[in-house]
């Protein structure tokens, strides 16, 4: 049975061993080697990883051990073991983007995101598995609580591989809900940056993809993020991540706005009630909670992002099939049907289809700005209750619509180019539920002071 509890579960971290690098009673390397042994232990069941290079982690992780013998680390995360996603171009692994038609594919060079975290000392680990292209259809990872539930999609691996103590970080992708749905389902804290935040390189395609780190902790988490984008920016024409040197300090948010979106008819009532019961250790802690009915602003908020989950589906939709259809025919029987089923919906679509789902888009992010006099933050679930279970599709029956999960709490900050970041705060049957807070464009340092308030202070909730 599963038996997730987020008072007693202890993920692997990597900011508390830096002082005994410097005092010499741990390494790097040792550090590496420790997580090796559970690679070992427990990826014959939850499969995280895609491809791994231990001999060039190895050297990597020596390297590391050099320099803080020395004292002179690259950065604070010099000799961290770091998982990438596979979709991610990197020059010692393969990237086989979890699809047929990408089998044996290895460019040889460094996405952006990865070239900074080799500048920064970390350690690349391996490749983590994603679901096919970044799509629905899912890799053979398992929830690393749950054998026989999905880790969420379509960062499986990484969050995976963090959430069974492989590693203390690893890098996810979003368009939808693909960073923050998996951590959520898999006890990690998670970034979603704003829009543009941290430099995606060569996975340029898509106008709502962001990179963002899966952690054990906070600290982690920010520290990841912010090594990145001192190196290598933002995307082009874009401010880039802004915020300090190392994690940002608490901060307690004086009023939070509760949005519900079109996931709340449909949450299961014991993660309601769960969801219910942690606002309401916020309120007798002194936070201010708005929702729905008590500001016409937020009211609007919750209309205009009633359709987040078509929004993002239709512009994504539109946005992937001029590379898609080329890797179709080229690649005959290589390409996942449920993938090529969302490649069909989308050449069903008209560019005036397109145009209304970018107008939705931007009427979203203006009402979204209208509520940042309001409150501090946004506060939702990070996933619609425990990740479901997934035992493949049924030979004869329809294809499964959803089987990484859903992102319905997921789509509005994709969306609204809003940056996120999601708390294990909750356990729901033995399961991680993560809580997500959501903040205004470029106030990434502000939502993980308050994420790291939340999580500091207010217990989490068992149901």
């Amino acid at each position: 049975m599963p038996n997730y509890d987020p008072r007693s579960f202890r993920a692997l971290t990597f900011h508390d061993a830096v002082p005994h690098f410097r005092d010499g009673s741990d390494t790097p390397r040792a550090y590496l080697e420790r997580c090796i042994a559970t690679v070992e232990e427990r990826e014959p069941v939850v499969k995280a990883f895609a491809s791994l290079n231990l001999d060039t982690a190895r050297a990597a992780a020596d390297a590391s051990t050099a320099r803080w013998k020395a004292g002179s680390p690259l950065s604070a995360i010099d000799g961290m073991p770091v998982g990438i996603k596979d979709l991610l171009e990197t020059v010692d692994h393969p990237t086989e983007m979890g699809c047929e038609a990408f089998r044996g594919n290895f460019p040889k060079r460094d996405n952006a995101a990865v070239w900074a975290l080799r500048l920064a000392g970390a350690v690349i680990f391996g490749k983590t598995v994603t679901a096919e292209i970044g799509g629905a259809h899912p890799g053979p990872t398992t929830n690393p609580f749950d054998a026989s539930r999905t880790p969420g999609g379509s960062s499986s691996g990484s969050a995976a591989a963090v959430g069974a103590r492989m590693m203390p970080a690893a890098i996810g992708t979003q368009v939808g809900g693909s960073i923050i749905r998996p951590a959520a389902y898999c006890g990690n804290f998670a970034l979603k940056p704003t829009q543009g935040g941290i430099n995606r390189g060569e996975r340029q395609a898509t106008s709502m993809s962001t990179h963002g780190p899966h952690a054990g902790s906070i600290e982690d988490m920010w520290q990841v993020a912010i090594e990145i984008t001192k190196r290598a920016g933002g995307d082009r024409g874009c401010l880039g991540l802004i915020g300090p040197e190392t994690v940002p300090e608490a901060v307690k948010p004086g009023r939070l706005i509760v949005l519900e979106t079109e996931g709340w008819p449909d949450l299961d009532a014991t993660s309601k009630a769960a969801f219910e019961t942690l606002l309401e250790q916020l309120r007798a802690a002194g936070v201010g909670l708005l929702r729905r009915g008590d500001h016409g602003f937020i009211e609007s908020l919750e209309r205009s992002v009633a359709n987040g989950r078509s929004v993002c589906g239709s512009i994504t939709a539109w946005e992937n099939r001029w590379y898609q259809r080329p890797l179709v025919d080229a690649n005959p029987g290589k390409v996942s049907e449920r993938a090529q089923n969302a490649l069909r919906r989308a050449e069903a679509m008209s560019p005036d289809d397109y145009r209304a789902a970018l107008l939705a888009r931007d009427s979203a992010q203006l009402v979204h700005k209208a509520t940042a006099p309001l409150a501090d933050a946004v506060i939702t679930l990070a996933c619609p209750g425990p990740a479901t279970p997934w035992g493949g599709d049924v030979p004869g029956q329809p294809l499964h619509p959803r089987p990484t999960g859903d992102f319905v709490f997921n789509a509005p900050s994709s969306m609204l180019f809003a940056p996120a970041v999601t708390m294990p705060m909750m356990a729901v049957g033995g399961m991680p539920v993560g809580v997500q807070v959501m903040g205004q464009q470029n106030e990434d340092a502000r939502m993980t002071a308050i994420a790291r308030w939340i999580s500091g202070n207010i217990a989490p909730v068992v149901a």
